[in-house]
């Protein structure tokens, strides 16, 4: 397709989650959308994660409070997108009283409000006999939903186009963001407003405004596993979650938990390694991760990351991993202190990266508020 002179309301740089989600929310309030995509489809992160929109450990504040109005627009989307939900919900075990302690400490707080902590039994009567001997309970939340991301994706953007008319221009490369005119590689485009939305690019457009934040790039590691001949209702999480995901870690008892994990487990600490497992319509579990950063991370990832990986799942589910179907490797932005920034480079552009791999669980709720203030579109009420 050819870019069309007309010029448009919006145009959105990137096909990611990211991009289409401010793709969504402005052509939902009847906006003139266009959606300008590098690559013939998207390819980057937002397909090769775990499709689990999380609300449950999503940071303190903000971040969480974007997850909790994203897992409502995906709710809402998903039907008419023709989109399945897999999964709903969340389980967290924990094999120590130093990782019950965080669950706890977690329940305390206003994020815990609707979870439940669980026995060992209760637990296994959930997951169908799940769980460690060495199980000392888990945590239970609502809040939680999960997409086949690989799916999903293409899923939106159809309906995005079909439903919604945004205008799709794909292996199409911008070169130059000049509100009113885009230059790309099919010619230009002119739009009103312009949201880029690059994933982990930190050098064709805005590099200089981009290094500012100080960006890295984070590797991991992914696995789909065979059918293991049960049903997973929920997601499930374990111990090693509980200090990486920042609304537990940031916990005062996570510390006396990361210490204790630190001597028993150094190498998954070494990895990066935490557990989460979710399950396809076909039965396939897809499980990670491990977390490997640098300005530009080598493409080979560590056997030993796919066993530490594997072992923490035996750890959490009291059974061996069963065979591994598929193994590919992702990459995301990432920064030390800050789950995502939005940067104005002119009034009329806004540069937004998540760095922090919370891009399908935040991104609607983040669009809703960058084009609260670029086009002071309504912000939905957040509950």
């Amino acid at each position: 397709m050819t870019p069309d002179a007309k010029g448009y309301d919006l145009a959105v740089v990137g096909a990611g989650i990211i991009g289409l989600a401010h793709a969504y929310v402005a052509a939902r309030a009847g906006l003139k959308v266009a959606v300008i995509e590098r690559q013939a489809r998207a390819d980057g992160a937002s397909i090769r994660n775990f499709g689990f929109i999380t609300v449950t450990g999503q940071a303190r504040g903000e971040s969480w409070r974007l997850a909790r109005r994203t897992r409502q627009v995906w709710d809402q989307l998903a039907g008419p997108a023709q989109i399945r939900i897999e999964q709903r919900g969340l389980h967290v075990t924990a094999r120590s009283p130093e990782a019950l302690a965080v669950l706890e400490a977690f329940l305390a707080t206003e994020m815990g409000e609707g979870c439940e902590l669980l026995t060992p039994g209760a637990f296994a009567a959930a997951s169908g006999g799940l769980g460690g001997a060495d199980l000392a309970g888990a945590l239970f939340s609502p809040h939680d939903l999960r997409v086949e991301s690989r799916t999903a994706i293409p899923a939106l953007a159809r309906h995005l186009q079909s439903a919604l008319g945004v205008a799709f221009f794909w292996e199409t490369a911008v070169h130059e963001v000049a509100p009113p005119r885009l230059a790309t590689s099919r010619g230009s485009l002119e739009a009103a407003a312009v949201v880029v939305c690059p994933g982990d690019d930190f050098t064709t457009l805005f590099p200089e405004r981009i290094a500012a934040y100080r960006p890295s790039r984070c590797r991991l590691s992914m696995l789909k596993l065979a059918d293991p001949g049960f049903r997973l209702e929920s997601a499930l999480m374990s111990d090693l979650s509980l200090v990486r995901y920042r609304g537990y870690a940031d916990l005062p008892p996570a510390k006396a938990l990361e210490a204790k994990l630190r001597r028993e487990q150094p190498r998954h600490f070494e990895n990066g390694v935490h557990l989460i497992v979710v399950q396809g319509a076909d039965g396939a579990l897809v499980v990670g991760d491990s977390h490997h950063y640098d300005r530009l991370p080598a493409p080979f990832a560590p056997a030993t990351a796919e066993a530490d990986i594997l072992d923490e799942y035996a750890r959490a589910l009291g059974r061996p991993a069963p065979p591994v179907l598929e193994r590919w490797t992702g990459l995301y932005a990432s920064a030390e202190d800050r789950t995502f920034f939005v940067d104005a480079p002119d009034p009329a552009v806004r540069l937004v990266m998540v760095t922090s791999g919370t891009g399908a669980s935040t991104g609607f709720g983040l669009a809703e508020t960058v084009l609260s203030d670029l086009l002071s579109l309504p912000v939905e009420p957040r509950t």
